[in-house]
């Protein structure tokens, strides 16, 4: 990891600038891929799927039989873990549901906003290094609470053209039974315009490399919703003199060994913690068994000594992380303090690794520093707000002139004419 030693504040953005990747032609490639799937359909999501996945078969779905054999295929430890995160993800996201209330804004003019789950939406799980089941409880658990009625997952096959067990047990205790053999772009763009075997949806979720991200942005100009952008995955641990050094170092590389394109930011008001962090790193990351990947990514990672506990807040706010780890004294306090960031961990006792599985908060959250803009995947994501009002006689009489003045000053004379034909009605 780089050092820095108490930098000027005018240096920040820099220190804090995430690895630059050339993308000089991945939209260009990506968007040429996507038109040849919007143009030939199934014929175009085959060519790349052989191509990309060595997945030769004319069928995608994933049958019944499939899904049912799952549950003999993992190990009933895995299973019970699965079956309680799933419990903890559902308690987390059903309390997010909000109930109608109707308000009366003036006498005889009420309002009110109702939640619509979107019917149909699409889940992408990567299945490329890791089989990410946890992905699909994260995706498909709200999904199903939001009320949304079709629900299509694609997650790529393995060589000999399989979805790992694991990813299909999830989906079965998640609820989901739509599931396609199909990766990368070719996934992303099947459920964005639609093919005679894989059904268009309305809104796209999931992460993803760089190319699945790029097809995303790409269909979401013109023909599909989004969760949100979303890049490589990146953790800030704020950690001062109250710190285990271990704690952190195994903090920094659970989300260093995602990939070479990942980050680790370090935060200490305290050099003692950094050195004997760092020590800790080298220590843990030599008996990793994706050590290549970590090592590579904590080559553009950072450790940052500054002065106090207000320049690490400032710092992370500013850096805007997708995880942040507050291990620190009075972590509540500081906690209350964070206005950016995907998730926070507040304490000792809580590391990233509980996010990203059982705790119940969702782990599709802002990357690149879109946590300054966007939220994580919540119950809201899958859910749309459809306000209504209604006004009585007299609610008319009342606003109507209002609204009379209001439009006649924006030169909308149509509009105040459809309040003023009934106000004369009603003389």
């Amino acid at each position: 990891m780089q050092r820095y030693n108490r930098p000027n504040k005018n240096s920040w953005k820099e220190l804090l600038q995430r690895p630059a990747m050339d993308s000089t032609d991945l939209f260009d490639s990506v968007g040429n891929i996507l038109s040849e799937i919007q143009k030939e359909g199934d014929a175009a999501v085959r060519r790349y799927s052989a191509q990309f996945d060595g997945f030769t078969e004319t069928n995608f779905k994933v049958s019944s039989s499939e899904i049912e054999d799952s549950s003999i295929l993992i190990s009933p430890e895995l299973k019970k873990a699965i079956q309680n995160a799933a419990r903890n993800i559902t308690t987390f996201h059903e309390s997010q549901q909000q109930t109608a209330t109707k308000v009366e804004t003036q006498p005889g003019v009420v309002c009110w906003q109702k939640s619509v789950g979107i019917e149909k939406v699409g889940l992408y799980v990567p299945g490329g290094t890791a089989p990410l089941f946890s992905t699909v409880l994260m995706l498909a658990i709200p999904a199903k609470i939001a009320g949304c009625k079709e629900i299509v997952l694609c997650t790529p096959p393995n060589k000999q053209g399989k979805v790992h067990p694991a990813i299909l047990y999830a989906a079965k205790t998640a609820g989901v039974e739509t599931i396609y053999k199909l990766g990368g772009i070719q996934a992303i763009g099947a459920m964005a315009y639609g093919t005679k075997s894989i059904p268009k949806v309305y809104k796209i979720f999931g992460p993803g490399n760089r190319y699945v991200t790029a097809a995303k942005q790409l269909v979401s100009l013109s023909d599909v919703a989004i969760d949100m952008p979303a890049g490589p995955s990146e953790v800030l641990v704020m950690a001062d003199e109250s710190a285990r050094p271990a704690f952190v170092a195994a903090d920094l590389l659970s989300q260093a060994e995602h990939g070479a394109d990942s980050q680790v930011i370090l935060l200490s008001d305290s050099e003692k913690i950094i050195e004997e962090t760092l020590k800790e790193v080298d220590k843990q990351l030599k008996r990793l068994p994706r050590k290549d990947a970590a090592a590579k990514a904590l080559e553009e990672s950072r450790a940052i000594l500054l002065n106090n506990m207000d320049e690490m807040i400032e710092m992370s706010n500013e850096y805007a992380p997708e995880h942040l780890i507050l291990s620190v004294n009075n972590a509540d306090e500081v906690a209350e303090k964070i206005i950016n960031a995907g998730s926070v961990f507040i304490g000792h006792y809580t590391p990233e690794s509980v996010g990203d599985y059982a705790s119940g908060t969702n782990h599709t959250l802002p990357t690149h520093g879109y946590a300054k803009a966007y939220s994580g995947v919540n119950l809201d994501s899958y859910i749309r707000k459809i306000t209504f009002q209604k006004l009585s006689k007299e609610g008319l009489r009342d606003l109507g002139p209002v609204v009379e003045v209001m439009a006649e000053a924006e030169l909308l004379q149509a509009h105040k004419n459809a309040v003023t034909i009934r106000l004369k009605s009603l003389k």
